[in-house]
């Protein structure tokens, strides 16, 4: 009777190799020129999290932030006036407790939100520089994902898009980062 095995040593060997050519055939390097994506983690809780307030609608409505949060957004932030067909108002209709991130050198306060009706598919991250002088977000619209950036550092971490997935990333290391429905 046979075992189940995949028998001999040669066989192991060619099979090893078989995966192994699989495995590296589904990487794909990024265009030449690309620079690297910002490492990012999320950083121990402390008072760098509540500097601009202690829930998520504290932060998005704090006096020092709320223009410029809008501004970030422009013509997106309300309904049926930019390419947001909800408008990026309506993603912070659930949010998270602020959570302290680092990208590359910078530090963010990160706060994440839902559209109430949708969570699962409508979904936002902004990010605050600790001083509120610049600001970064990616808001999903049903598959789609949308970058913004406002102030005048916001590029020192690498482009919007590489700082805001790789926060992203890093909140999800530690869980679901976004409220539960």
């Amino acid at each position: 009777m046979r075992s189940a095995s995949l028998g001999s040593p040669v066989r192991r060997l060619l099979f090893g190799c078989g995966l192994a050519v699989l495995a590296s055939g589904c990487t794909i390097e990024p265009p030449e020129g690309t620079p690297p994506a910002p490492m990012a983690g999320v950083l121990e809780s402390g008072p760098r999290e509540t500097r601009f307030g202690r829930t998520g609608d504290e932060v998005v409505n704090n006096a020092q932030l709320r223009d410029k949060i809008r501004t970030l957004f422009g013509a997106d932030w309300n309904p049926g006036t930019g390419k947001i067909q909800r408008g990026a108002s309506a993603y912070f209709g659930r949010v998270t407790s602020p959570r302290g991130v680092r990208v590359g050198d910078k530090n963010y306060v990160a706060v994440t939100g839902c559209v109430t009706t949708a969570c699962p598919a409508e979904r936002v991250l902004l990010l605050i520089q600790e001083t509120g002088d610049s600001m970064l977000a990616r808001l999903d619209e049903g598959g789609y994902s949308h970058y913004y950036a406002y102030g005048p550092e916001w590029g020192a971490a690498g482009s919007t898009q590489q700082a805001t997935d790789a926060a992203l990333r890093a909140l999800s290391r530690t869980g679901d980062p976004y409220p539960r429905a």
